[in-house]
């Protein structure tokens, strides 16, 4: 058994990732599944197309480098945190769609909640705040829009799950109906000081606690992925690793530490700072949240998110079509005008921390005559590094402490004017590993620590670095891009508020 595989189970794409026993990476396939944009600010997944997406790439993976299950040491989970599913017990058949992270369609549930003065004790035991981000108020839209399921959730033939849970339910042909802390801690209804589902919400929002899943340690048993091979032959690999992809990526960064912060840069852009055992309440709009549970430990987090980052450069490909592929933004944005004062707010899905805006959407400013495509993508690159700062001011307010460097990971971290105008905005050094694939990495590591592939020796030892940005602007004129950028944001807030 000489390999672990990652599945990456992203918001755009599913990925297979193998590992080798010094945990590089050697392989990669990647596959992208559709976006389903049914009304305005809704955004579904077909659950289907994502589990036989990621069983694709895993057996293509384990085809193109020859590999049999008996290869395998086990199969790690990283996975799109949020999205929801619900499924017939019996079946295996969804009811419906996916209702992805991203999706707003529960605002006016979320409403309700803080009327019925539920938002305090949401903040205190589940360290989130009332958003349709999470989990919680998506199940309950399924349950009062999909009709008969609210009878078959009260009789126990329904399963809800994230996708982690999604994918272990199919893997394991219906054996094991479970998450990890991680995951279970961004439904908005898990209490993380108890560590049980919180009985309250689950009855201010009327989910029967039957459909949820079992709450584990992120590096456990979760039962084995089990399939027939080409010569008709059962096989079978263990599934020992699972973690939400920003848990995982705090992991796979190697902030092990109380105080270490990591921030990736995929879909959407998440920055994590560990903050060991305690759990620290923020007066910044960040939230609280569970890292990891390891051999029955559980390590806090310190939290914030920008809901749209990647996908922002996804939208001036496929959207506005202004680009052919990611990598070319970098060319655009260098050939911008410098001098250009356009600023993109990509809140396409509402703005996250330090916000928190449901009602917020996406704009352009500062348009002029000569505004052409590379100055739009150059703004749109710059709201990345923007938002970012609008983490790190919250983080260093709440923990009363200078982050003195940032380190990056996910696919936009390869793009050098990025990383280059984030270390300027921010004033810092931004440190760039040789492997940016934090996340994959991190669930690989869960996966091989459960099964002894790997020891905790394996975490010890400081993360090479392949790059080092430095900050090259004044304070002066970092302060002034910055100020604009905030009046930007302000002027994109509650557009949506009809009220």
């Amino acid at each position: 058994m000489s390999h672990i595989i990652a599945l990456d189970q992203g918001t755009t794409s599913s990925r297979a990732v193998l590992f080798n026993k010094n945990a590089e990476i050697l392989n990669i396939v990647q596959k992208e599944f559709r976006q389903i944009f049914p009304k305005s600010g809704w955004v579904e997944h077909d659950p289907l197309e994502i589990w036989n997406s990621q069983r694709d790439v895993l057996h293509e993976l384990m085809q193109n480098n020859t590999l049999a299950a008996g290869d395998i040491a086990a199969l790690g989970i990283t996975n799109q945190r949020e999205t929801t599913v619900i499924w017939e017990k019996e079946s295996g058949k969804p009811i419906s769609n996916a209702i992805v992270w991203q999706d707003r369609r529960t605002a006016f549930i979320c409403e309700k909640l803080k009327e019925d003065g539920l938002g305090d004790y949401i903040r205190e035991n589940t360290g989130l705040i009332i958003d349709a981000y999470f989990s919680g108020t998506k199940i309950k839209w399924l349950l009062d829009n999909i009709p008969g399921t609210r009878k078959k959730a009260q009789n126990g033939e329904l399963l809800f799950g994230t996708i982690d849970t999604w994918l272990i339910w199919n893997l394991t042909e219906g054996k094991v109906h479970a998450t990890d802390y991680s995951n279970a801690s961004r439904t908005m209804l898990y209490n993380i000081h108890t560590l049980c589902w919180d009985k309250k919400l689950l009855s201010a929002l009327e989910i029967p606690e039957s459909i949820l899943p079992e709450v584990k340690n992120s590096s456990d048993d979760y039962g084995s992925y089990v399939f027939t091979d080409n010569g008709g032959a059962k096989q079978s690999i263990p599934v020992c690793g699972v973690a939400g992809d920003q848990q995982a990526a705090l992991f796979g960064q190697g902030c092990l530490e109380k105080g270490s912060v990591k921030n990736t840069y995929g879909t959407g852009c998440f920055m994590l700072m560990n903050t060991g055992e305690e759990q620290i309440q923020s007066a910044s709009g960040l939230l609280t949240t569970i890292a990891w549970g390891l051999k029955g430990k559980i390590t806090y987090a310190l939290e914030g998110s920008v809901f749209i980052a990647g996908a922002a450069i996804q939208w001036l490909r496929d959207g506005l079509k202004i680009i052919d592929s990611a990598p070319i933004s970098e060319q655009l944005a260098i050939a911008a005008n410098d001098d250009s004062d356009v600023y993109v707010v990509p809140a396409f899905a509402g703005l996250g921390a330090p916000y928190w805006d449901m009602y917020a959407r996406g704009a352009i400013f500062g348009l002029t005559r000569d505004t052409g495509q590379n100055e739009i993508v150059r703004a749109t690159l710059c709201s990345l590094a923007y938002q970012t700062k609008d983490l790190i001011d919250a983080m260093q307010k709440d923990c009363a402490i200078e982050l003195k460097n940032l380190r990056v990971d996910g696919g936009a971290c390869a793009n050098n004017f990025l990383m280059q105008f984030q270390a300027d905005i921010l004033g810092k050094k931004v440190e760039r590993p040789p492997v940016i694939e934090s996340t994959a990495l991190g669930a690989a590591l869960f996966a091989g620590i459960g099964v002894g592939f790997w020891d905790e020796t394996m975490l010890s030892g400081d993360r090479p670095i392949e790059k080092t940005f430095l900050p090259t602007i004044t304070e002066q004129k970092r302060n002034k891009l910055y100020a604009k950028w905030q009046k930007a944001v302000t002027r994109s807030m509650k557009w949506a508020d009809d009220s």
